[in-house]
């Protein structure tokens, strides 16, 4: 039955099978939209989402697995708060991005993207709502709702989008917004399966209310989560201004080795990612509730176990990586020139180690929330995040490694990001071991001065 818990494995592999495969297909689907809008129509695209993903963090990013940490550990009607406040949020940031649609167009100076600005604008309401969805069921231990729309999401998109840049590609403007309201639609079909699923579940309502979890607890595990989400994209930002800057400084293309490294070598790199993905969301209703009652000598065997299995899937994955770089960039970005094939291949080998250590923090970082300690991921995340741009400027201005010294900074930050997430689990969980053993101790005495009383 869908409705059934999984166990850590199956959940695992339903949710990372599911990541993978919605992966794959906003991948490929580059290929038909490049084809159909165009580099000036792909240009424009791209210029809309730095605005949406910062509202889409904001509104949704960390709800999953904050929800998940508090439902597992026992928090009644956290999703039922969670629906209302990042409903809220939601609503505010569709208005917002509504609102700024105009001023944004005016500012890069491409009129098309008011137009399409606000056919994507509704779906950051929606994927705020969906997020509350995924993390209520994730918390229970049943991955497929988090897969299945997951996949119906990218589906949706793929085939709408290509439709229907397909039949007004002769208007680009038209055209491109268009895709855009392909995305809004997969998220409000996506969002009403998940909420059908919610309320068909969630069975019988007792007759008195249960206290709902406060909007604190909630706002303790999500907002550091949202803030580690932001800690990636704005470190890419701040990269993506210093790198061009300096890479003009000594060649004509800097523009275009950028686009190679952020565009092309990321993408390939985060396929196998994904796949882990599933191991951090299917850890936190094995750990949160071993870490809520204070058995931390469970939480941090479990902790552990997910980590090692990360580590087991994610090292083939990044021998297959390097090994087979070339096929990759030829079945992927076909459409590249030789010299820029060449580059993406160099790319991706150097980046290959990023499969093993950003699969390591993506789990890692779901393990502290479980073990209660968000803020934590959070420090990390934005330290290495400020070292990554630190050393990328370093190498490109010292060095002649020119973009490849994006990619080894980038390999650098997310060793050192998953040697400190590795080092707080341990002190957490020696820390709360030892609280344990105190525990222990004082109800033993105490046991023993009431027999002798």
């Amino acid at each position: 039955m869908l409705s059934q818990k999984q166990s850590f494995i199956k959940g695992a592999i339903i949710i990372s099978l599911g990541g993978f495969i919605s992966k794959i297909l906003g991948a490929f689907y580059r290929v038909p939209l490049t084809n159909f809008l165009g580099g000036e129509g792909m240009g424009i695209y791209q210029m809309v989402y730095p605005l949406y993903c910062i509202l889409l963090t904001v509104s949704a990013s960390g709800i999953p697995t904050g929800i998940a940490r508090l439902i597992s550990s026992g928090s009644k009607g956290a999703e039922r708060q969670a629906f209302r406040l990042y409903g809220t949020i939601g609503v505010i940031g569709t208005l917002l991005m509504y609102l700024l649609s105009a001023p944004l167009a005016s500012v890069q100076t491409e009129p098309a993207i008011r137009l399409c600005c606000v056919m994507l604008c509704p779906s950051v309401f929606f994927v705020s709502v969906l997020s509350v969805v995924r993390g209520y069921f994730q918390g229970r231990g049943n991955m497929y709702p988090t897969a299945i729309t997951e996949v119906s999401e990218q589906l949706i998109k793929v085939a709408l989008g290509c439709a229907l840049a397909y039949v007004f590609r002769s208007d680009l403007e038209l055209a491109v917004a268009s895709t855009l309201f392909a995305v809004t639609v997969s998220e409000v079909v996506s969002t009403i399966i998940a909420l059908f699923w919610y309320y068909k579940k969630r069975g019988r309502q007792p007759l008195f209310k249960e206290r709902a979890a406060p909007y604190s607890a909630i706002v303790k595990y999500t907002v550091p989560l949202t803030l580690t989400a932001i800690a990636m994209p704005a470190s890419q930002l701040v990269e993506s201004i210093v790198a061009v800057r300096l890479l003009k400084g000594v060649t004509d293309n800097a523009t275009a080795l950028y686009g190679i490294f952020s565009g092309c070598a990321v993408t390939i790199i985060n396929l196998p990612v994904s796949v882990t993905y599933g191991l951090a969301a299917a850890s936190v209703p094995q750990i949160s509730p071993l870490a809520e009652r204070g058995e931390m000598n469970a939480a941090r065997d479990k902790a552990f176990k997910s980590i090692l299995i990360t580590f087991a899937i994610s090292l083939p994955a990044a021998v297959a990586l390097f090994v087979f770089a070339p096929f990759a960039v030829k079945l992927i970005f076909s459409s590249l020139q030789a010299g820029e094939k060449e580059l993406l291949v160099e790319m991706v080998r150097i980046m290959a180690v990023n499969a093993v250590t950003l699969s390591l923090v993506q789990t890692s970082s779901a393990c502290l929330t479980s073990l209660g300690k968000p803020v934590k991921s959070t420090v990390t995340q934005w330290t290495t995040a400020i070292m990554r741009v630190a050393i990328t400027a370093a190498l490109i201005k010292f060095t002649s490694l020119s973009i490849s010294g994006a990619a080894i900074s980038a390999n650098c930050s997310y060793l050192v990001a998953a040697l400190i997430n590795f080092w707080y689990i341990i002190r957490v969980t020696k820390k709360g071991e030892r609280n344990e053993n105190n525990a222990d101790r004082i109800g033993s005495t105490r046991r023993r001065l009431d027999q002798k009383g």
